[in-house]
């Protein structure tokens, strides 16, 4: 397995960095094409394993994408709604968006297509999507109970109507759900039992059907009207506002100021949010038209927050919180250990492997300052893990990565751009 040494940074970072394009915003921009009738062109998309993931089930399916990465250019040509294959075996890596998303699509096929994945995907859970879909008349079959992957889907088309689903373990479903719902038989409400985890996402999804000509209502409960129809569209994809936050904390985190080009204040990515947390760390954070600059202090303030609606930035804020001023206490987020990793397991080893206290809680860590210790930081194949550790280098020397090209999963080339911080 390779190991990826960080550098310290001998002064305050300053650059200004270009992020590529959302994961969640393409393979959502891609299954909405795939659903629309005509072409649809999205620049500025994300090329990583979960897009490609996602392109070649699409492809699979008898749905054309064409895509360029020297352009970061992804085309779709939507069927609206059909899915010309009535048979395929479809493969998604440990992309949970490509998952959920692909298998609520499926269901308005007229076939059976059978959805696997890599180990880890098949320890993830998908029986509320499925039961849902079940529910409107999809025929599932799983050796596993719940059902697991791999399984096969055989559809008919959806019949819409009251569907129940719980949002504590993930949102990927319901936005899943809401994709497919305008093309169902009859008007869909969707209603959401218990606390909603990563709650922007589903706004994400409504807004970006919107742009698609779709609506769907918010709340508690979503009413999606039967009848409606994407329309192709031709958009740009913005930069991924979660690896953003990665070069936003090596400002932190070394005193110094980092800027990304092409987000603003009306981005559809709830993970800007994070942009607080680091304001309540007392960095300063400026916006200037699609452009958002983040200075770091003299020294991070401890903070107390609650990241289940922007929960993939834990690990972020984890990897930083060592070099806070007062203890560290994230929460709400134990529906992560059910993500690439038990992040919360993960996150809490190798802090202490770095010789920094932490206590595991079961919805979140409690992290006191201290100076890490030089030592090669697990990925457990986890890119949000080597992403974010990465930053604690910048600071403590002897820092590595074990196993960077996991990082391939949503921003291949992270590393030399991580490297270009320091210019």
């Amino acid at each position: 397995m390779s190991v990826q040494a960080i550098t310290p940074a001998g002064a305050p970072v300053d650059a200004e960095v270009r992020v590529p394009g959302s994961k969640s915003l393409t393979n959502r921009a891609m299954c909405m094409a795939a659903l629309a009738s005509g072409t649809s062109t999205l620049h500025n998309a994300l090329f990583s394993d979960d897009t490609h993931y996602f392109g070649a089930a699409l492809r699979a399916l008898g749905i054309e994408v064409r895509e360029d990465a020297d352009a970061a250019i992804i085309s779709v040509d939507g069927q609206g709604g059909a899915i010309p294959a009535q048979k395929a075996d479809l493969f998604v890596g440990n992309a949970g968006t490509a998952a959920r998303f692909l298998t609520a699509l499926l269901a308005l096929g007229e076939g059976c297509y059978t959805v696997d994945g890599v180990p880890r995907m098949r320890e993830r859970p998908i029986d509320e999507l499925l039961a849902a879909l079940t529910a409107q008349g999809a025929r599932i079959t799983s050796d596993s109970e719940p059902p697991r992957m791999p399984f096969t889907i055989c559809g008919a088309g959806l019949a819409g109507g009251h569907l129940e689903i719980s949002g504590m373990r993930s949102s990927q479903p319901i936005s899943a759900l809401l994709m497919v719902a305008p093309l169902a038989q009859t008007s869909t409400t969707l209603h959401i039992t218990g606390e909603l985890v990563s709650k922007p996402f589903v706004g994400m999804t409504t807004r970006l059907m919107e742009q698609f000509g779709v609506n769907a209502g918010g709340g508690s409960s979503l009413y999606i009207a039967a009848g409606q129809r994407y329309h192709p569209v031709d958009m740009v994809i913005e930069p991924d506002a979660t690896n953003a936050s990665y070069f936003f904390a090596a400002a932190a985190v070394t005193g110094g100021r980092v800027t990304v080009a092409g987000l603003t204040r009306s981005s559809l990515q709830g993970d800007l949010a994070f942009l607080e947390v680091l304001r309540q760390m007392r960095c300063k954070v400026r916006w200037r038209g699609d452009t958002v600059t983040v200075q770091g202090p003299a020294q991070l303030a401890g903070v107390d927050v609650n990241l289940a609606p922007i929960s993939d930035t834990a690990p972020t804020l984890a990897a930083i919180a060592p070099f806070a001023k007062a203890p560290v206490t994230i929460r709400g987020i134990a529906h992560t250990r059910l993500q690439e990793t038990d992040r919360v397991t993960a996150m809490a080893t190798e802090l202490r492997r770095l010789g920094v206290p932490v206590e595991e809680r079961d919805d979140g860590l409690r992290i006191e300052p201290a100076a890490p210790r030089p030592a090669t930081v697990a990925t457990y194949d986890d890119h949000r893990m080597a992403m974010a550790f990465a930053v604690t280098g910048l600071r403590a020397p002897g820092i590595a990565i074990a196993n960077p090209g996991c990082t391939a999963k949503t921003f291949p080339d992270y590393f030399t751009r991580f490297a270009q911080l320091q210019g």
